[in-house]
């Protein structure tokens, strides 16, 4: 069953990612459309839970760490984006799994038995693959500590949502405790006026001829992409309370798969070998998971 979950999770990522890569083309505040996301993910998780009537245990705290986390692991990756090669920052953020099955063991114990392990690998491995580049080059480091950051940070997320389970902090208000901290922060990041020249020359940079966004129209776009972040985490934290932390952090990272299905189906482009090899060590992991089951 964690495997379904985790599966549909990477899924909704997946089709986050779709539509960050499309915001990313337009004449938009990032921090503005992030705050509405996460402003989504808290009137949803809000509205639900008065419905659901879960309990606002001490275990929801975690919301806070996942927020603050989400939030760091975000900035840091399109800061790394920004200053460094892009090829570079990708393969970094490929990587919390890697994060998450360390500090798992050292937190809580947590061990793969062999057949997991194998799994993992080649899901990881997959996932490497996947991220690669031919322009991908260690030469030139800069923005790579951005880069390590938005690792740290993915990763710490994830095992935030872990302890929240192991505490039994109920799915809803947790979440609403995470989206309620993210939007914060990206709100105050939109807000800081000595940043107001910067984003008028980052907006212009990306259509030059193109209209700027209204602060309305990019909040709302925010709030209608948040529905895939929102889903993604309602599905993601119960597969966490099922097994280990780095299983389900490894199958998450698969969201990538459904932006390169998207891409070769509708946008026409075609598969190079690297992809095609990560694409089959992916799904050969996946399948090895569920056959373990």
């Amino acid at each position: 069953m964690w495997l379904v979950l985790a599966g549909a999770s990477a899924v909704c990522f997946g089709f986050r990612g779709i539509l960050y890569q499309w915001s990313s083309r337009k004449p938009l505040d990032r921090n503005l459309m992030l705050f509405g996301v996460y402003l989504s993910g808290t009137i949803l998780t809000l509205t639900a839970n008065l419905w659901a009537g879960q309990a606002w245990t001490p275990g929801m705290l975690t919301g806070l760490l996942m927020g603050a986390f989400s939030y760091l692991a975000n900035t840091a990756m399109y800061k790394g984006f920004a200053v460094g090669k892009a090829s570079m920052v990708a393969v970094f953020t490929g990587l919390p799994p890697i994060v998450v099955v360390l500090l798992a063991y050292v937190l809580w114990g947590e061990k793969l038995n062999g057949g997991q392990a194998a799994a993992f690998v080649l899901v990881l491995c997959g996932i490497l693959f996947l991220r690669y580049s031919k322009e991908l080059s260690f030469s030139d480091l800069k923005g790579l500590h951005w880069a390590v950051l938005a690792m740290i940070g993915f990763g710490v997320t994830d095992l935030s949502s872990k302890q929240s389970v192991l505490w039994n902090g109920q799915v809803l208000p947790t979440l609403t405790l995470m989206f309620g901290t993210g939007a914060l922060l990206f709100l105050i990041s939109w807000w800081q006026p000595w940043r107001s020249k910067r984003k008028e020359k980052e907006l212009r940079n990306k259509e030059p001829h193109a209209e700027r966004w209204s602060n309305g129209r990019t909040v709302l776009w925010g709030l209608a992409v948040g529905l895939t972040n929102c889903c993604g985490m309602i599905l993601q934290l119960p597969a966490f309370k099922l097994t280990a932390a780095g299983l389900v952090s490894a199958v998450l990272a698969t969201n990538i798969l459904i932006i390169l299905l998207f891409s070769r189906f509708y946008l026409k482009e075609r598969f190079n070998r690297y992809e095609r090899i990560g694409i089959a060590l992916a799904i050969a992991g996946i399948v090895l998971l569920r056959l373990l089951q």
